[in-house]
This record gives structure tokens, C-alpha cells and sequence, in this order.
């Protein structure tokens, strides 16, 4: 039987990472010679403490380790640390898991048989349900300057137009290629990390998942939804990003300008603020005019200004300028 592990990141999150344990418990012996492995980003919370605890009271301690960090470097810093100890026990699979999941019966079998099946598949996604029963697109299309048209505008006619570009397309029932999945859950082949490294650590939180795949893509790896395996995710529970009443962190700002420059340079980064602003600029008049423009009231406070003047700030101080876009292929 193949060797899979299964990495989760906890910053602050102990319970939720319990949780996760207890959905995981029945599908242990799905992960031959693995195991879990929980890493603790410096919670500095009793997060270790209560986590070891509940590991030895539930008996857990065969199949679930937890590792403390001695600083808070991100999600794919902590994700990094679990990635290493996998390779180095010579795991075939590694599933990239949110705590703010529940992982549904047969999953993991599901993604360990479906990568056994297609050695082209170097990552592969699970389906994501939500909380009030519906289900969540997690395969997507790349982030370009037109999907930031068509993301700022959510205007029928551009959408239609620009369908290819649409980040999040309409779900499909069948197991299909994609660009990108939600880092929320998602196996990578060995050979992925062995041919393009470990996640991108400069991404502190968010586009980390997208940056990993879109390399890997490049490649020559497919990247594939797999919606017969089924996981809950609490979305947000984990970093409120779901909360339209808060003002969005900075690293989700940092982390976007990163992805755009990386992939497609100061150039692209700057087309893509554009279209986003023009986009964005129709959704604020159709919505001043009674033409539409409605959701408005979802998006983080100072969104535009954030965007947009955390980008120029970046230009203006030079920090754009020292992320080295990568070659293209």
C-alpha cells in the first residue's frame, strides 16, 4: 500500500483541528505506512498542550503527531515543515488539509485511488461542501488581468464574454481538469515536490495554493477535481476571510500582487488593476444608478482602496519590484 500523510497547519485553532482528527480517525489504515501530522504555527494559545492531551486520550499517538514551529511564518511556511518530514519518510501521496475541515467518510480512499489511476495527475482536489448543505467551487481557472475585468465588473454580458477567464466557473458533477484547486484539501504526488520544490513561503496566507499549482501545471502535471471525495469546509473559520464586515488582512493584498507579478510581471500586475478598476467602476455606477450592481455590501471594508493603493505603494517603495517574475514555459 502506498504511504500517504496528511498535513494541517494550526494557528489558533485547536479545537477545530480536533475535529478534523475525529473525521480522520476511521480512515487511518487508508494511509499505509503515514500519518498526520499537525503543525503548530506558533500559536503561543495552549494550542500544543491541549492538542497532545486530546492525542493521548483518544489514543491517537500512531497516527497523528503534532510539531511545534518556533515562529508564525504562514501557511505554506507551516505546510513546508509537514511537506519535509513526509518526503523524508518517503511518502508516495501528501494531502494538503485545512483545519477548518471535516474529512467525509471514504475520501481519502477516494483521492489515493484516483491518483493511483492517473500517474499523469501530480494534484488532485476534493469537493468542498459548505456548512448550509450546498457545495463550494474549489476548480478553478487561473487568476489573469481578464478574470479581474470580469471579477470587478459581475456584469452578465462580460461574464458571458469572458467564461474562460471566470476564476470560479460553474460547478461540474463529473471529475474533470482544472487550472487550480482550493489548497483546503488536495493531494500532490511525490514527484511534484521532487520536480518544482516546496510551496512558495513568501506567500504568507492565500494564492499560496494557486501559485503551487499553476507551477506544477507549467510542467506538465495535470491538475484534476475529484468530486467523489467529499469534505466539509468550514470556510473562514479558520482566518475570517468570509466576513464582509472586516477589513480584509494585508497579506491577502500582498499575497494577490505576488501571484500577479510572479506570473506576469509588473506589467501584468498593473493590466490587471486596470481592468479591475474599470470592472469595478461599472459595478459602483450600476449600483449608484439602480441598475443593478448589487453585492456590494459582501466585500471587505475599503477594498478598492486597500487594492489599489497597497499596489501603488509597493511600486512606488520598490517592494514590487524584488519579486522575480519566473520564465515562462
Amino acid at each position: 500500500m502506498d504511504s500517504t500523510w496528511i498535513v494541517t497547519v494550526n494557528y489558533r485553532t485547536s479545537e477545530l483541528v480536533l475535529d478534523c482528527l475525529h473525521s480522520l480517525a476511521s480512515q487511518v489504515r487508508l494511509l499505509g505506512s503515514g500519518k498526520v501530522v499537525v503543525i503548530d504555527n506558533a500559536s503561543g494559545d495552549g494550542s500544543v498542550q491541549r492538542l497532545t492531551a486530546a492525542i493521548q486520550y483518544e489514543g491517537w499517538e500512531s497516527w497523528v503527531e503534532v510539531v511545534a514551529l518556533d515562529r508564525n511564518g504562514g501557511f505554506a511556511f507551516g505546510n513546508n515543515a509537514g511537506i519535509q518530514m513526509a518526503l523524508a519518510a518517503k511518502a508516495n501521496f501528501i494531502v494538503l488539509l485545512n483545519p477548518d475541515t471535516l474529512v467525509r467518510p471514504e475520501a481519502i480512499k477516494q483521492l489515493n485511488h484516483f491518483m493511483q489511476s492517473h500517474p499523469k495527475v501530480g494534484i488532485a482536489g476534493s469537493l468542498l461542501e459548505t456548512p448550509d448543505g450546498g457545495v463550494d467551487c474549489s476548480a478553478h481557472t487561473i487568476h489573469s488581468p481578464l478574470s479581474e475585468l470580469e471579477g470587478g465588473a459581475r456584469l452578465g454580458i462580460i461574464s458571458r464574454l469572458l467564461s474562460r477567464h471566470n476564476v470560479s466557473p460553474p460547478l461540474r458533477q463529473e471529475a474533470h481538469a482544472c487550472d487550480w484547486v482550493s489548497g483546503a484539501c488536495m493531494i500532490v504526488r511525490r514527484s511534484v515536490f521532487e520536480k518544482i520544490g516546496e510551496m512558495d513561503e513568501k506567500f504568507f496566507l492565500y494564492f499560496e495554493e494557486v501559485d503551487y499549482c499553476w507551477r506544477a501545471k507549467k510542467v506538465g502535471w495535470e491538475i484534476w477535481y475529484v468530486p467523489q471525495a467529499r469534505v466539509l469546509h468550514l470556510e473562514g473559520a479558520s482566518t475570517g476571510i468570509r466576513a464582509a464586515a472586516k477589513r480584509r488582512a494585508g497579506y491577502w493584498y500582498d499575497s494577490r500582487r505576488r501571484f500577479f507579478i510572479k506570473h506576469y510581471g509588473v506589467t501584468g500586475l498593473l493590466l490587471a488593476d486596470t481592468f479591475w478598476t474599470i470592472g469595478r467602476f461599472s459595478l459602483l455606477l450600476r449600483n449608484r444608478l439602480g441598475l443593478g450592481g448589487k453585492g456590494l455590501d459582501a466585500d471587505p471594508k475599503w477594498f478598492m482602496w486597500d487594492l489599489l493603493f497597497g499596489d501603488l505603494r509597493a511600486l512606488l517603495t520598490g517592494r514590487a519590484w524584488r519579486i522575480k517574475p519566473e520564465p515562462m514555459k
